[in-house]
């Protein structure tokens, strides 16, 4: 039979084929999903992995959806690298586009002076400030209360939800919007430049590769990153080192709600191009995912983005010719993170046959 036997050290290979053997499992078993549901298993991976590869438009909007997903996971990578356990992407992201929306609508309200260029880089770094704010009530209410962080960050989500409801049915109602909860649609010059005519491709995505470098160097080429990375993996040393605890969980959140408030600007300013109920379709959780795919390394977090992005085209396209129902994204994500966790196990463990 089977068995696992401990490593006498931790497999480097192992952790870089973890993600690539859970890649391959989720299809495995995502044929038999299809199957289950009455589906030539053939043509629905087909649909759902090949079909939104199929042109440059496609891909193009591939791309389009990797953006927030990297972006949001930049942020995370450093969290967990520090062992701060932030779960609310999803409501700094709403914070964040809620605090560009805000600000698109202020000067595309009549108010003179600036140009789009101008105030598209304001509303950026409003979603950051935004962002970065909602992840600093986290941050606080750890520090001063000792709150458990991922029960706060996430309960804040709902929080910034039912905030962005309110902005979309009270202040920032559109009132030649015929009564629904939505603002006006941004004038053009307001609205993230297209890089790929034709399609949503926008500039905020070489934004999100500027920053993928960025963090690449913070994390392993700054002191500042390695002091967050020894304060995660190994507190007692870094406080015998003289390492701030409190620093690091500020730092971190700062750094992870700043980037998803990016992620929810560049959404609000791009392809939705107004202020809606839903900024976002869940980017801010499957986040963690891509996270954990690239190893929290924010250079692997685009593949991750990638893959994630692909689910959800491919569950998108999944619902409109084969008519199964939009969970089918969330169930090959929920896959995808239980297979790459079941596999990281043999990073420390191998198999064995024993009789």
């Amino acid at each position: 039979m089977l068995k696992l036997e401990l490593r006498a050290a931790s497999s480097r290979n192992m952790a870089y084929l973890s993600p690539v053997l859970a890649l391959a499992l989720t299809i495995f078993f995502g044929g038999l999903v299809f199957l289950a549901l009455g589906k030539n298993p053939l043509v629905g991976l087909q649909v759902f992995l090949i079909e939104p590869v199929r042109n440059a438009p496609a891909i193009a909007e591939l791309l389009m959806k990797t953006t927030p997903l990297v972006l949001c996971a930049l942020g995370l990578s450093v969290c967990y690298r520090a062992n701060v356990w932030n779960i609310g992407a999803e409501g700094q992201l709403i914070a964040g586009g809620l605090a560009a929306g805000s600000t698109i609508l202020f000067f595309d309200n009549g108010t003179p002076g600036l140009s789009g260029g101008t105030v598209l880089v304001l509303a950026t770094l409003a979603g950051v400030i935004g962002g970065s704010l909602w992840a600093s009530i986290t941050a606080l209410l750890k520090d001063k209360f000792h709150a458990n962080e991922i029960l706060v960050s996430l309960m804040l989500t709902y929080i910034a939800q039912l905030l962005l409801m309110y902005a979309v049915n009270g202040p920032l109602k559109d009132p030649n919007g015929m009564n629904f909860p939505q603002s006006k649609v941004f004038s053009s010059e307001y609205l993230l430049p297209h890089l790929m005519a034709g399609s949503r491709l926008h500039i905020g995505f070489v934004v999100m590769l500027i920053a993928s470098a960025v963090m690449a160097v913070f994390v392993y080429r700054s002191f500042a990153g390695y002091r967050l990375t020894v304060g995660g993996l190994a507190p007692l040393a870094a406080r015998y080192a003289g390492f701030s605890s409190r620093k690091a969980l500020w730092t971190s959140l700062l750094i992870s709600g700043g980037f998803a408030g990016m992620a929810g600007a560049f959404e609000v300013a791009g392809p939705i191009g107004q202020v809606l109920p839903s900024i976002s379709p869940g980017y801010g959780f499957a986040a963690i995912i891509v996270a954990f795919i690239g190893r929290l390394n924010p250079i692997g977090s685009i593949l991750g983005g990638l893959v994630l992005s692909l689910f959800y085209l491919g569950g998108e396209l999944a619902q409109s010719r084969l008519g199964l129902p939009s969970a089918i994204t969330g169930l090959f994500q929920g896959m995808l993170l239980f297979l790459l966790l079941a596999c990281d196990t043999l990073i420390n463990y191998r198999l064995r046959w024993k009789k």
